[in-house]
């Protein structure tokens, strides 16, 4: 059975630049067996209700601006995951949370810039699941729950989004890359971490109000919800595993976890 994996995705940039997080990244499809199909539940991509994608082709969207040409020239064109598709929405109906199927939406940088990295051959099918943010974090567990089957077929349930997301502090031309991280940032850091080592949902489903920070590194949720989601599809019993910590511009942490 694959392990469920959440990731930081960081910028855009994070496919060109080089950072601990991109090196990491680069190494991540190694870590575990080939899955047979990946489905992502990214950041980027915020509907009312559970949505899965399910287009024709997977087109590379390029949900930013502003970035150097090279950026635009990538193109992400795994297949798409019909099958998984149609599992997914399957699954999160008998639990009670109806899913949408949306036919033109293709792959946000959430999504396709770590598999450029891990996976860079393009072939593997993925498909998108996304997040619902005003619902909260223990709605996302109990959504990653109902897909827990997914994992002994072979899926590799990646959740992507920022372990810390309070982009209100960039400030282009002087925010450096490698500035030192904030206390604010280590604090929440640090309670997160200790909170996942021990497998603690309940702690984690309220973390809005338990952890120190908590609105200050997230001012919204939808960069975090990944995480709970990956959880929850990783059963009672959890079993996690630290992959990666940096730390990009101060502010933007870039963990990653593993839960089998």
């Amino acid at each position: 059975m694959l392990p469920t994996l959440f990731i930081s995705h960081g910028s855009p940039m994070t496919v060109l630049q080089d950072t601990p997080a991109r090196h990491f990244l680069a190494g991540l499809g190694g870590l575990a067996p080939r899955p047979k199909a990946i489905l992502v539940i990214s950041a980027h991509w915020e509907t009312n209700m559970p949505n899965v994608s399910d287009p024709p082709a997977n087109e590379t969207i390029y949900d930013f601006f502003g970035f150097p040409k090279a950026l635009y020239d990538l193109r992400y064109p795994a297949p798409v995951a019909h099958g998984l598709a149609r599992q997914t929405a399957e699954l999160l109906g008998a639990a009670g949370l109806p899913c949408g199927t949306d036919s033109t939406r293709g792959l946000d940088h959430g999504a396709w810039v770590p598999l450029l990295l891990a996976y860079p051959h393009a072939d593997i099918p993925v498909i998108q699941l996304s997040v619902q943010t005003s619902l909260g974090a223990a709605h996302h567990i109990a959504m990653g729950a109902a897909l827990r089957p997914l994992r002994e077929e072979g899926v590799l349930i990646l959740g992507s989004g920022s372990f810390t997301h309070d982009l209100r502090r960039f400030r282009p031309g002087s925010t450096r890359l490698d500035a030192p991280e904030t206390t604010d940032v280590s604090a929440f850091s640090a309670w997160m971490d200790e909170k996942i080592m021990a497998g603690d949902l309940n702690a984690l489903a309220d973390y809005r109000q338990l952890a120190p920070y908590a609105a200050d590194e997230h001012p919204t949720e939808e960069h975090l919800l990944p995480l709970h989601a990956v959880l929850g599809a990783a059963g009672p019993d959890i079993k996690p595993q630290k992959l990666h910590s940096s730390i990009e511009y101060g502010f933007l942490r870039m963990d990653a976890y593993a839960f089998a």
